[in-house]
């Protein structure tokens, strides 16, 4: 992508009614657009960025045996009565509406209800289990207080996965999968050693449930971490009878703030005895079957993601979700040099932003690199072509080096 096709612009100020850096640095960078107060916009790099996160969470749980859907967002009031949960004092989050004719619908804020009841079509006997269905999809939540930037919002993409077993044991086997999935989630986008397990209150469910918490100034919630056991429990139950259940020791626990990027509930028979899901047993008997849920707020984690990285230059990307690989600029006396730089890596597919704009100095141009935090920032001008090739200088490093420009390409492209 040539940067002076890029529609969007970079801003030197910070957006007025924002506080939170995450909403800062990504409007400031070009990243999101904010349409009202907890709503945003993906720009295109924005957009890149989103995707890669929903790809890497889309692959690890497909490799857990997840299975994709996309369900719908209107939603039959009759489905949540069944379960108690359409009122507005048992859910205060519902946006509701009405269709044309007069019937009410809501605008989904989670999918429990919904799946359990389009299960009733697909499982019917034990050899229907187990099944693993997830979406990333778009959610709606009527927040009181919209604020953080991304990580609480009204809109927001989430991935949602629910399981469907037989058994406690299933049920227990396929959540520590799936805390192993979300840990590998967030290792690959560059948080895993900033990121716990954490336990957390599990009402109405169970006992508890287990949070995913990334440390964090700009965090909401309070956590007791044990750094050696890589455990911590919420304030919410932070009780001398849930560290003892949890052979966990005051003198090892630190307080510290972090932001919730993930949860995992055991939901048991809750909404399949609600909705009706049931399955017959080898003998012909009939049970409900037993569900899980496991959420992540994909434009959340990428909101935590800028908050936890970032430094006081602007945002850095982890190469795998960063928007493009490489930012190349192009200053005086290398354009032609950068010109042919860029065809080259193209052609070996390697993602770049090449800043080929003619009318942006070089101190800005070094300036909007940093605010845009890609990884590595390549440099041809005529002082680095005198000196033997092209500046190369990682985003999260000050160390500068020229290389020659055949030994960067093979390096991009090996």
């Amino acid at each position: 992508m040539r940067q002076s096709e890029l529609f969007t612009k970079t801003r030197r100020e910070a957006p007025k009614d924002e506080v939170a850096k995450n909403a800062i640095l990504l409007t400031r960078g070009g990243f999101i657009h904010k349409e009202m107060a907890g709503v945003y916009s993906m720009l295109p790099m924005g957009l890149r960025v989103l995707n890669k996160i929903a790809d890497i969470i889309r692959e690890e749980m497909n490799a857990i045996g997840g299975q994709e859907v996309f369900l719908t967002t209107l939603q039959d009031p009759e489905i949540w009565k069944k379960s108690e949960r359409w009122s507005d004092e048992a859910m205060d989050i519902w946006f509701k509406t009405e269709l044309a004719t007069g019937t009410e619908v809501g605008i989904a804020n989670t999918h429990e209800e919904p799946l359990a009841n389009l299960m009733r079509q697909h499982i019917s006997s034990y050899k229907d289990l187990p099944r693993f269905t997830y979406q990333i999809q778009t959610k709606f939540r009527n927040e009181l207080r919209a604020k953080s930037g991304l990580m609480r919002g009204r809109e927001f993409l989430m991935k949602d996965l629910y399981s469907f077993v037989q058994s406690e044991k299933e049920l227990e086997e396929f959540h520590e999968k799936c805390a192993d999935a979300y840990m590998k989630v967030f290792e690959r986008c560059g948080i895993g050693d900033k990121t716990f397990r954490t336990f957390a209150d599990g009402e109405p469910f169970t006992k508890f449930s287990d949070e995913f918490q990334t440390l964090s100034d700009a965090g909401e919630d309070i956590i007791y971490l044990d750094r050696k056991k890589e455990l911590a429990v919420n304030k919410e139950v932070y009780t001398d009878e849930v560290l003892a259940e949890l052979n966990l020791k005051k003198d090892d626990l630190e307080e510290v703030k972090a932001i919730e990027v993930g949860n995992i509930f055991k939901l048991g028979t809750r909404f399949s005895e609600a909705e009706g899901l049931e399955y017959l047993d080898e003998d012909g008997k009939s049970h409900p079957v037993i569900m899980g849920s496991y959420g992540i707020g994909v434009s959340r984690l990428m909101g935590a993601i800028v908050e936890v990285l970032a430094d006081e230059n602007g945002i850095v990307w982890p190469a795998e979700i960063a928007p493009f690989s490489v930012h190349l600029l192009a200053l005086p006396g290398g354009e032609k040099e950068a010109d042919k730089l860029y065809e080259k890596l193209l052609a070996q597919n390697v993602e770049v932003l090449y800043d080929n704009r003619q009318d942006i100095s070089a101190g800005q141009k070094f300036s909007e690199a940093d605010l845009i935090g890609i990884p590595q920032r390549v440099v041809v001008s005529e002082r680095s072509l005198e000196g033997g090739g092209v500046e190369v200088k990682a985003r999260d490093s000050d160390d500068e080096k020229v290389i020659d420009i055949d030994a960067f390409l093979n390096k991009m492209t090996n």
